[in-house]
């Protein structure tokens, strides 16, 4: 009798603990799920981040992984589309059962998914490539924004930066190509934002689609104005193909675009004609060791092929590793939410995150580069 008491405690305490555990957790696992492009023309921005993540995540499960639990990734295709995003993500939760996410891409994808699948769920998303201010709105006018964990500068930061470089620059007729799309939009507003502090305004506009290369209308628009500068808030393949359509059309503006852009494969894609165009960037150099964040995501490359792609998805791993770490033993997603509202000022080496009960920021890190001679970026 007494054997069958223990069995039924035993059971019960069993029973509880299963039914308190939050999904994606268990006694030697953590589950955590992506959604990235990792096919059609945005795919290689995908795929560099989920090599570099899960490099790093078999760097902590060889070391014993996080309280003894390993970690794994599931890492879903949505070609940057948003209705694929908020799929994938609704996959991740309620098919996957998925603890957290991690490592998205884009502004109307991840917004969407906020706003529709994960913020509602209260599943924590810790890092996006995005600067959209939708996802950084105040907890207080949107609650899905607790769940939503941002590692990089918004895209106002970045266009602040750029604008300031041009005007120092004596250079007032400043244009704007943008990316019809959250991305593209928020960008516009940020340097829309940034003209309007020194009583400007962009002197053109233009606008290509999402995944399209045809920028025909956006060129004539913004020849017609004969820019000194333009900001080109695009990614690598029609920025790409508006830089080579506006030396055809003879113009030779100062060209420069937002992080997004991803400056390598903006090289890749342009050659020669590359040179000169400068790119805003929100994570470290990653092709020196000074840092030590950047030193540390070097190791995880057998081929000593570096990114900053790489750069990025590595941070946001580590911050999310970081968050499950301070979480403790008895890991739910709340306590994850606790533990990264408690990361103000963390240093992950040189790349400090800002997090709070109100703020999801993450970080203001901006910097200028330039491509150089041979397509190199250069500080």
């Amino acid at each position: 009798m007494q054997v069958l008491k223990r069995l039924a405690t035993i059971g019960a305490i069993a029973f509880s603990t299963l039914c308190w555990a939050d999904p994606g957790v268990t006694d030697t696992t953590i589950t955590l799920g992506m959604s990235a492009p990792f096919s059609g023309p945005n795919g290689a921005y995908g795929l560099d981040m989920r090599q570099t993540i899960g490099a790093y995540f078999e760097q902590v499960n060889k070391a014993g992984g996080i309280n003894g639990r390993r970690l794994e990734l599931i890492a879903l295709d949505d070609g940057y589309e948003t209705e694929r995003t908020v799929a994938n993500t609704k996959a991740l939760i309620k098919e996957k059962n998925v603890f957290a996410l991690l490592a998205y891409y884009g502004s109307s994808p991840t917004t969407e998914a906020m706003n529709t699948v994960f913020g509602p769920a209260r599943v924590p998303l810790v890092g996006t490539i995005s600067g959209a201010a939708t996802l950084r709105e105040p907890i207080s006018s949107n609650a899905n924004t607790r769940y939503m964990f941002n590692v990089r500068a918004s895209y106002a930061d970045e266009a602040e930066v750029i604008v300031n470089q041009m005007l120092s620059l004596g250079l007032k007729n400043i244009a704007v190509l943008y990316q019809n799309d959250g991305f593209g939009k928020s960008g516009l507003e940020g340097v829309t934002a940034a003209l309007k502090k020194s009583n400007l305004a962009p002197s053109a506009v233009g606008t290509v689609e999402r995944n399209s290369l045809d920028v025909t209308a956006a060129v004539d628009a913004i020849s017609k104005a004969k820019p000194q500068a333009v900001v080109m808030v695009t990614l690598y393949k029609p920025t790409a193909a508006f830089v080579k359509a506006m030396k055809k059309a003879g113009q030779h503006p100062m060209l420069m675009t937002l992080s997004p852009v991803g400056a390598e494969l903006l090289v890749q894609e342009l050659g020669a004609d590359a040179r000169g165009i400068g790119v805003s960037q929100v994570v470290p150099y990653p092709w020196n060791n000074v840092v030590p964040v950047v030193r540390e995501y070097q190791k995880l490359s057998d081929k000593g092929v570096f990114s900053y792609y790489g750069t990025e998805g590595y941070i946001m791993a580590r911050t999310m590793v970081e968050g499950i770490k301070r979480a403790g033993k008895d890991l739910t997603r709340e306590k994850l939410v606790s533990a990264l509202e408690g990361m103000s000022g963390a240093d992950l080496g040189g790349y400090r995150i800002n997090y709070g009960p109100s703020t999801r920021l993450g970080s203001r890190f901006v910097e200028l580069t330039v491509i150089g001679q041979g397509g190199k970026i250069l500080k």
